[in-house]
């Protein structure tokens, strides 16, 4: 049985992830386990769902700073150039480098934390066996042998991750977990009558299947609204497929919502959909949105793409991906069936409060660190 570190602990955090206020809670839950934490995110991260500037939100009991990154937006080639000399300064007993082993970022930070003779870990998301040309392939090889250990979001992740040789220590651990207190359920629902409001929330992008759900949407009888909240490079071609459905009266696209603001967003929805179709390089990871939809106690239904069953498991409705009419079923009864819409929500707070709290999650990650500070 491997040694487990009980001492006080220095961690440094490095994530972008972390510019979303929302996720901070998992820092201020790792702090509280008695942790001395440090996390350094960019300023901002960029992606094909536009900019996302860092939003200060939950800092109690830690020190959160942003520091210069170059190649924002650039998902495997960006870094932090400031990163060496401050792994030097702070010098953590162990450095927990929130990013794919297969980025110049990870590379850059392993690399630094050797030469510091620091523990280092990885996480990884990555849940389709990938082969990638130098130098990512390089980069990913050199990160296998030199963390101390890795995290993988799911099962499939770290399947794919043992696959590819990775041969080290290895957690599943979601990356982040959801507040309860904070996404939590309204005080009370006297709306629920027949009709449904349909929601979503996350990247307006052709792997989402957002024309699948604009498709079953219009397929339903009866009163229902749609309201799709994010941003990206499909919305232009889904107001314009609405429009042709003869149900743009009836879809509403809000934009991007900041994340401390969307448990209202939850509470204002009878149903959550990720109707996510699996590419040939891209199956869902997770799909955060379903559990925190989940603990404000609103319905989901997902597509069996990727991970979503494994995080829905019985507590919410599951179709085939890409199959409209499937979708367009299981919406009809949701808006048929008040009693059902009530269970579901009901079941789906259960399954958050057992398995996808942030607390649950820091406390698995930080029983990790002192795994590796123990072995160290």
């Amino acid at each position: 049985m491997n040694p487990v570190y009980n001492g006080r602990m220095r961690v440094l955090l490095v994530s972008k992830a972390m510019v979303v206020g929302a996720y901070q809670r998992k820092a201020e839950e790792i702090a509280a386990l008695g942790v001395e934490l440090i996390v350094l995110t960019p300023p901002s991260w960029r992606d094909r769902r536009g900019a996302q500037p860092l939003q200060p939100r939950y800092t109690e009991g830690y020190r959160l700073r942003s520091i210069p990154i170059c190649f924002n937006g650039a998902f495997h080639l960006h870094f932090y150039p400031t990163l060496p000399s401050e792994i030097r300064r702070i010098a953590p007993d162990l450095l927990h480098m929130d990013e794919e082993p297969y980025n110049f970022a990870t590379w850059l930070a392993l690399r630094a934390a050797q030469r510091q003779r620091i523990p280092a870990l990885f996480f990884t998301w990555q849940n389709l066996l990938r082969r990638y040309p130098p130098p990512f392939s390089w980069f990913e090889r050199a990160n296998y042998v030199a963390a101390a250990a890795a995290i993988a979001g799911s099962e499939d992740a770290a399947n794919v991750l043992r696959r590819k040789g990775y041969v080290g220590a290895l957690a599943v651990i979601p990356q982040f977990g959801v507040d309860p207190a904070h996404f939590a359920p309204a005080q009370a629902r006297s709306d629920l009558a027949s009709h449904l409001h349909v929601g979503y929330a996350g990247g307006l992008l052709p792997e989402k299947g957002l024309d699948d759900l604009l498709h079953a949407c219009a397929q339903l009888r009866g009163e229902w609204r749609l309201t799709l909240a994010g941003e990206g490079s499909e919305q232009r071609t889904l107001q314009t497929l609405a429009a042709r459905l003869g149900v743009a009266q009836r879809v509403a696209f809000v934009g991007r919502i900041p994340s401390t603001e969307m448990p209202a967003f939850y509470r204002s929805i009878d149903v959550l959909v990720l109707p996510s179709r699996t590419t040939p390089s891209w199956k869902e990871q997770f799909g955060r949105v379903l559990i925190e939809a989940m603990a404000c106690e609103t319905p989901v239904v997902g597509s069996d793409s990727g991970e979503i069953p494994q995080v829905v498991g019985d507590a919410g409705l599951i179709f085939p991906e890409g199959d409209r009419r499937a979708l367009t079923q299981q919406l009809q009864m949701l808006l048929d069936d008040v009693e059902m819409r009530i269970r579901l929500a009901q079941a789906g707070r259960r399954r958050v409060l057992a398995h996808f709290t942030m607390q649950q999650v820091a406390q698995r990650t930080v029983n990790l660190y002192r795994e590796v500070l123990g072995r160290s």
